[in-house]
This record gives C-alpha cells, sequence and structure tokens, in this order.
C-alpha cells in the first residue's frame, strides 16, 4: 500500500500517535471529511468538464470553399522562403 513496507507503516502510526495522542481520532476525522470534499469537487469539475465539451459545437478542421467563414477565406498560409545555396566561384579560395 503506498510502496511503504508493514515496518514502515508501523513507524508512522507510532509517530502519528505520539504527535497527536487522544485527538487521533478527531485529525483521522478531519482528514476523511477533508478527502470526501475533495473528491465531490473533483467529481463535480470533471461532470461539468464532460458537459461543457458535450454541448461544444463541431467543427470540422477542413471545411470545402463554399463553407467557410468570411475571416478564413482571406487566410494564408505562411510559408518559409526557399533555401538558394551561395553560389561557388572559382577565383575564390576557400
Amino acid at each position: 500500500m503506498f510502496g511503504l513496507s508493514p515496518f514502515e507503516l508501523v513507524v508512522v502510526g507510532v509517530v502519528a500517535l505520539l504527535l497527536f495522542g487522544s485527538k487521533l481520532p478527531e485529525v483521522a476525522r478531519s482528514l476523511g471529511g477533508s478527502y470526501r470534499e475533495l473528491r465531490k469537487g473533483l467529481s463535480e469539475f470533471q461532470d461539468q468538464m464532460r458537459l461543457a465539451e458535450l454541448n461544444a459545437p463541431v467543427k470540422n478542421k477542413r471545411q470545402p470553399a463554399y463553407e467557410q467563414n468570411e475571416d478564413e477565406k482571406d487566410f494564408v498560409e505562411p510559408s518559409a522562403p526557399k533555401f538558394i545555396p551561395p553560389v561557388r566561384r572559382d577565383d575564390q579560395e576557400v
């Protein structure tokens, strides 16, 4: 469990008992409640993300020219300049 050996779990338990003593049940209850709230919030967040994903409009990456938006019609895809190798002259020394 969590990559801990039984001996390490016993050591953690003894340290927790020494630190919290008689308040250990209250601390454990508090940690459990915090964990439960965290899981609930995470679940609600995931539900909202799934709902937003389902309600999002689906766009095709490539639309025919007659279906393009006005903004997309003027778009020109950038291109890199063509490579022109330097001219080597025989009279120059290398």
